[in-house]
């Protein structure tokens, strides 16, 4: 049965501190909050603090986006009572071929090992917990772990619908034998997923998308949609940096399928014609984990930036953001940080998903490649235009993206949990 659930708490002061004790376990180091998911996690973790949450931050720190707990500020350490525990959850040929014997998805079992249970079962005997919030399905591997060693209501916070996106994978695999073994992992995850979304005490999706899909998959666990939220304040701190006329920029994890894709069309299909009517435009793509093929790509007035040392330098300097995602799950994060930005932003629209932006008004929507085009040659020739539209970006991200009154409105739907 699905929890009613009206907003009325954010008609009163957040200044009322609910006194929640929650524990926060994820499969990734969360500061410094430099990709999507560690974005999602740090600030739901500074919401949660900022709204008076008694809260415990457990977390993996993996190999591949490893970040040393001497970074993280003593302030949030201490706060958040945070704790990591190492872990190397790379995938290997020798790994992948010893799941083949097992039931669990390789996908997920590289998330469960002892080290990490431990450290959980030694923090929920020492604590008792009213919400323990698992950061994405992944960690979900531990959930019988949960229930064996405390009464706390269980919340997946489910960052996307994972089987959805490596679907997309199995979709686009060419090779036969990476297709049928990339087939049955994903369908031992999509097994496993569902089995999940049944056992949980509830459900917080990011995008009322995934929220509509969860009863597609005849879910009815209970469950509410909480936007990702950012600190507005910080974003529209002023910074001298130097701005880069007539430049059109992409960024996101690029080591993630459909931000690859995306860039990939823009590239073919919107490109060559920007340039034609802009020549003078050069297109800038950022983010980790650069495809080596992308440094073999020939376009004009293209370049690849692999490492951002400061993002919101890198935003503040370029002029038209492009997301033109034609698959995925979940929200773009780096749509709700460009808008707090103050970003013309032109987007597909299943890039916006989860967004209640409006065309036209706060952001551009294009669904196919000569709509995309025109929208980003209007931006880069018309400044008056650009310009409005990134004030209008600027007054949606703080009616909407505040995350102090987002993280509220979550704690006003466990606090109904907890007594429904």
């Amino acid at each position: 049965m699905i929890l009613p659930f009206t907003q009325i708490g954010l008609k009163n002061s957040i200044n009322e501190k609910p006194l929640l004790r929650i524990l926060q376990i994820c499969n990734k180091a969360p500061y410094p909050a430099n990709d999507g998911s560690s974005i999602a996690i740090h600030n739901m973790a500074k919401g949660l603090l900022a709204n008076g949450v008694q809260l415990h931050l457990l977390c993996i720190n993996t190999k591949k986006h490893f970040k040393p707990d001497e970074g993280v500020p003593e302030d949030f350490k201490k706060s958040s009572h945070y704790a990591s525990v190492y872990r190397n959850t790379n995938t290997s040929l020798f790994g992948a071929f010893l799941n083949i014997f097992s039931s669990l998805s390789y996908f997920v079992s590289r998330f469960k090992f002892g080290a990490f249970k431990t450290e959980l079962i030694k923090v929920l005997q020492k604590q008792e917990f009213d919400i323990i919030q698992i950061e994405g399905v992944f960690m979900a591997v531990y959930l019988s772990d949960i229930r064996k060693h405390s009464k706390a209501k269980i919340v997946l916070r489910a960052h996307n619908i994972e089987h959805y996106i490596w679907n997309r994978h199995v979709l686009l695999e060419k090779n036969p034998i990476k297709k049928a073994y990339l087939t049955l992992q994903n369908t031992r995850l999509k097994t496993f997923e569902l089995d999940v979304f049944s056992k949980c005490d509830a459900i917080v999706t990011i995008t009322s998308t995934d929220e509509a899909e969860l009863e597609k998959l005849g879910c009815f666990t209970p469950h509410f949609t909480c936007i990702t939220g950012v600190d507005i304040k910080r974003y529209q701190t002023p910074a001298p940096v130097q701005h880069k006329p007539k430049t059109v920029f992409y960024f996101g994890s690029m080591d993630w399928l459909p931000n690859s894709e995306a860039v990939l069309w823009f590239l073919n299909h919107c490109w060559p014609k920007i340039h034609k009517a802009v020549p003078d435009a050069r297109f800038v793509v950022a983010g980790r984990g650069m495809p080596p093929s992308f440094h073999k790509l020939i376009a004009p007035n293209l370049l690849l930036v692999e490492n951002v040392p400061d993002a919101a330098a890198f935003y503040k300097q370029h002029e038209v953001m492009v997301v033109p995602l034609w698959s995925g799950s979940g929200i773009r994060i780096k749509i709700i940080e460009g808008m707090a930005y103050g970003k013309a932003i032109v987007s597909t629209s299943i890039g916006a998903e989860g967004i209640s932006c409006t065309h036209k008004k706060n952001i551009i929507i294009a669904d196919n490649a000569e709509d995309f085009s025109k929208a980003v040659i209007d931006l880069l020739t018309q400044p008056v235009a650009r310009m409005e539209l990134e004030n209008k970006a600027t007054e949606f991200a703080e009616q909407e993206f505040d995350n102090d009154k987002v993280v509220f409105s979550l704690i006003e739907f466990y606090k109904h949990l907890l007594h429904a």
